[in-house]
């Protein structure tokens, strides 16, 4: 971190360097919220270098062409490694990923294994497991990637996932200090503006968004950057390593930080755990307000579900000059 001042560069250095990728110009911004959950506190400036995003998250007919090339195998199509769950069910030790089952009428919300249920066979091609396809969602996001299967296609597109303070930075689209990715209104004028969770989650969908599952990327209107789907829909890796809580920089209003990325915590954990952000379809007001620039939750990085996927950056050189 430094208190070197964001290249700002209004405009790109340069045409796009690859097809659906918007500039987004450098800049500081008021990174966090102070009103919903204390791991988005506290609220403090940060600077990020202009950067090119992809416009909307990675689609399945994108994953596909990466698998077609390289053979890629996720790690949902994978068996866990006995080693890293010690004690685990021997017979729940298959290649699956995590599903989510709406529930007949409402739970105690403190128990998300009420609503996920672990399905052998569910993987990027079967999202709710065997019998399940692809079939009519090539322009949906890939889901059930896990952070590693992120990485790969980012590296082999020749791009990198973005940190938490450039997704936030571009979830905003400009809007400084507002709730969402359009303003303080969730629903201006009736109109839903993201795939969310309208209703008591997680078993009333009241569907107002016309989805019940993902949406084709673009389905709702772009932020003031151009990228869509920056809330809702699925969640989306970021590089960053999880921290309970946004770094203090109170004491120290001179630095604003530039371009910061947490590192692996000092205590390293058995499954790291990567900052996810944007919020998904399963998103509702009862239980996971999470369709917000600020919001931030920790995954593990071995973990896949129907519900989260990624988009990638590209950073360009910056001269010493800036």
């Amino acid at each position: 971190m430094g208190s070197t001042e964001a290249v700002h560069r209004p405009h790109p250095p340069g045409p796009a360097p690859g097809k659906h990728m918007v500039w987004v110009r450098g800049g500081d911004f008021l990174m966090g919220s102070e009103d919903f959950y204390p791991e988005e506190r506290p609220v403090h400036r940060v600077a990020v270098d202009g950067f090119w995003m992809d416009t909307h998250p990675v689609t399945n007919s994108a994953f596909r062409r990466f698998v077609k090339a390289t053979g890629h195998r996720t790690a949902a199509e994978l068996a866990p490694d006995p080693a890293d769950y010690p004690g685990a069910d021997p017979a729940l030790l298959v290649p699956g990923a995590l599903v989510f089952r709406a529930t007949s009428g409402p739970v105690d919300l403190g128990d998300w294994r009420t609503w996920w249920a672990w399905v052998p066979g569910a993987d990027w091609r079967h999202p709710e497991g065997p019998g399940s396809t692809l079939h009519g969602r090539d322009r949906h996001p890939v889901v059930q990637v896990a952070y590693a299967d992120a990485v790969a296609y980012a590296a082999w597109a020749g791009k990198t996932l973005p940190s938490e303070a450039e997704w936030e930075y571009a979830a905003r689209g400009g809007l400084e200090g507002k709730v969402f990715c359009w303003g303080d209104d969730f629903a201006p004028k009736g109109r839903m503006l993201a795939n969310t969770w309208q209703g008591e989650f997680p078993w009333q969908n009241l569907l107002l968004d016309r989805y019940a599952g993902t949406s084709p990327v673009g389905a709702f209107p772009a932020n003031g950057y151009g990228l869509h789907d920056m809330a809702g829909n699925v969640w989306e890796w970021t590089s960053d390593y999880f921290a309970p809580s946004h770094p203090d920089e109170a004491g120290h209003p001179c630095c604003v930080p530039r371009n910061p990325q947490v590192s692996a915590p000092v205590l390293a954990e058995a499954i790291p755990r990567r900052v996810i952000k944007g919020g998904s379809h399963l998103c509702a007001p009862n239980y996971c307000l999470r369709y917000r620039p600020a919001a931030r939750q920790a995954e593990a990085v071995d973990t896949s579900t129907g519900h989260i996927g990624f988009r990638c950056v590209i950073r360009p050189a910056i001269s010493a000059s800036g």
